[in-house]
């Protein structure tokens, strides 16, 4: 049980989680803002599948395609989504802008990135620092087991 990666983003050079089996709807979604984001991200799609939670993974660039990441947000409830962790390098944007297109719980990762000047630090305080009325629960800089993990709470309240 493990992740569908959106076949229109070519196989990054590490490992690639597995395909989810076709008769398992995911639950959580995955999306992050660029394949540079994936070995982090990747993290919370194996946390996931040791907890036989289903997910999907998607890479989303809100900078250059908002739409689809608004599109993305809108249609996650009913393709069966319960909770998106989304992970974001330099920016919110990805989080914010799936928070802002559904009421589904949305979990944000801030990625430290290559070219972060404070180690991720200025993503984390971007994501926690959301409006009100727009809530981005927020784990720590590169931390997306805790994402999964609180996505696997959040799924069995």
């Amino acid at each position: 049980m493990s992740a569908e990666i959106d076949e229109t983003v070519p196989a990054p050079e590490h490992a690639p989680l597995t395909a989810t089996e076709p008769t398992e709807r995911p639950r959580v979604g995955i999306v992050m803002s660029s394949r540079a984001e994936m070995p982090v991200m990747e993290k919370a799609g194996q946390e996931l599948e040791e907890l036989g939670i289903p997910f999907e993974t998607k890479v989303l660039p809100a900078h250059r395609d908002p739409a689809a990441a608004c599109e993305y947000a809108r249609s996650a409830r009913e393709r069966g989504l319960r909770v998106i962790i989304a992970g974001s390098a330099m920016s919110s944007l990805l989080p914010s802008l799936v928070a802002a297109h559904t009421d589904l719980p949305v979990i944000g990762v801030p990625i430290a990135g290559l070219h972060s000047p404070i180690g991720g630090l200025d993503t984390l305080v971007a994501i926690a620092q959301m409006p009100a009325g727009l809530p981005v629960a927020t784990v720590g800089v590169d931390a997306a087991i805790n994402a999964a993990v609180l996505a696997a709470r959040i799924l069995h309240c």
